[in-house]
């Protein structure tokens, strides 16, 4: 008899499932297509949860505040097939990112799921989403120049390693392009990319023209479309960064490009008007705004070690308004920005980079003075004749009237040659100094 208890027994436990389960489970209260509400679990906010019974009607949702005892929380996925008292189970602790050399070559959306078709990530390390709190003593100098291979923004508008950047324009004047410049011709060691709520053929076109070849190895890329849920978008941005960190963390120089910080924006925007927030200037509830320096200042130089983030996050300027909230919150907290021009664009200069209120705050300290000297140069020509092009082009100027207008006129056409750029041309850093200073390097007018 004892035999054959303890046989069933073990049988038991043979077929049992000891698969950890949540021990807290709440219900669905309220849904309104956007927003969530659960009843009857306290949960930190961050927190992943699931959301339904049946396994193929299940969905995500990420817990995003509080109010009045419920849990509000939101959708990380598609549509959601949900009925009211829904159970919501916790997926566990507020969330974590892959990072490591497991990343390379590789692409994953908001979540940290592979979508290349190229199978699971295996031994990937982790770090916090949020990144880790870091002492502004920990941050380094931005002390060595970075190739770009952009001739106007390597001659003109230097960018150090270290340095966090911004791409401000309207749509549709050379934003994404420039970027594909940046990435094939970078002298990183790591290139993370954002692609924050853009448009899903934009995405693919991005990965199969600007991230081939050789930068392909080197390259991590998140993306997130433009269809996808607000917290995704978000989680997508916060993905990117952690893992510019970790690499930043071993002593590697990484760029980490992000398009774009506006679409962040606009995720923060829809999840603080969901929660009730006071909408300010354009619609951004306040929350939205302060988001954008929480997630910058996680990028810089390392004090203590070799690793740095170069940052470059393009700026969408809604109506090509240069005082936008976003742009205007971005250009205070960045290390510089890059205005592109639709004048320019329409002109047929590519990069339609404008150079008068381009600015880079580092470039005085990682130059050499003739560079620096030839640069200022160029840009007085520049805004001289920007100044007095009506003039110029009615014929109401006077040659010989204004020694400063007839150099400006003179050196117009070496300054737009000097800007201009084909797609597919790589301008090291060195050829673009050196062109620089033979056509700029004495002072003129």
């Amino acid at each position: 008899m004892l035999n054959r208890f303890t046989a069933d027994y073990l049988d038991t436990l043979a077929q049992a499932d000891f698969a950890p389960r949540a021990s807290v489970a709440g219900r669905l209260a309220s849904y309104d297509g956007l927003l969530m509400e659960a009843v009857g679990l306290s949960l930190p906010v961050g927190t992943v949860c699931a959301i339904g019974d049946k396994a193929e009607e299940r969905v995500e949702a990420e817990v995003i505040g509080f109010r009045n005892g419920r849990t509000l929380m939101m959708n990380l996925g598609g549509p959601a097939p949900l009925l009211p008292r829904a159970p919501v189970r916790p997926l566990g602790p507020p969330g974590e990112a892959e990072v490591g050399a497991a990343m390379l070559g590789r692409v994953v959306d908001g979540s940290g799921k592979p979508i290349d078709g190229l199978g699971p990530i295996r031994g990937a390390g982790r770090w916090p989403l949020a990144g880790k709190m870091q002492s502004p003593l920990d941050r380094g100098r931005v002390r060595e120049p970075l190739d770009v291979g952009v001739r106007a923004i390597n001659g003109l508008l230097t960018i150090g390693q270290g340095q966090r950047v911004g791409i401000m324009a309207g749509s549709g004047v050379g934003k994404s392009v420039l970027l594909g410049m940046m990435v094939r011709a970078a002298k990183a060691d790591v290139i993370v990319i954002g692609l924050i709520g853009e448009r899903s053929r934009e995405v693919a076109d991005f990965l199969e023209t600007k991230v081939a070849g050789e930068a392909r190895a080197r390259s991590v890329v998140v993306a997130v479309p433009a269809n996808h849920s607000p917290v995704l978008r978000i989680r997508g941005a916060l993905r990117a960064t952690a893992i510019a960190e970790a690499f930043r963390a071993e002593g590697k120089k990484v760029l980490l490009i992000m398009d774009s910080l506006t679409r962040v924006a606009h995720a923060g925007r829809e999840i603080g008007l969901a929660l009730g927030e006071p909408a300010s200037a354009r619609g951004y509830p306040p929350s939205a705004i302060a988001m954008l320096p929480n997630l910058i200042e996680r990028a810089g130089a390392d004090a203590h070690g070799t690793g740095s983030i170069t940052a470059i996050y393009t700026v969408l300027a809604d109506g090509d308004d240069g005082n936008d909230p976003v742009v205007d919150s971005a250009r205070s907290i960045l290390d510089g920005h890059i205005v592109l021009n639709r004048h320019l664009a329409e002109r047929g200069v590519y990069p339609a980079i404008d150079i008068g209120p381009s600015v880079s705050r580092v470039m005085t300290d990682i130059v050499g003075r003739p560079h620096a000297q030839a640069a200022r140069t160029l840009r007085r020509h520049l805004a001289t004749y920007e100044e007095n092009r009506d003039l110029v082009l009615m014929g109401a100027y006077r040659s010989g009237a204004d020694p400063a207008i007839d150099a400006a006129i003179a050196c117009h056409p070496a300054v737009m040659e000097y800007i201009r750029q084909d797609a597919d041309e790589v301008v090291p850093l060195d050829h673009a100094v050196e062109e620089l200073v033979g056509v700029f390097g004495q002072p003129a007018g």
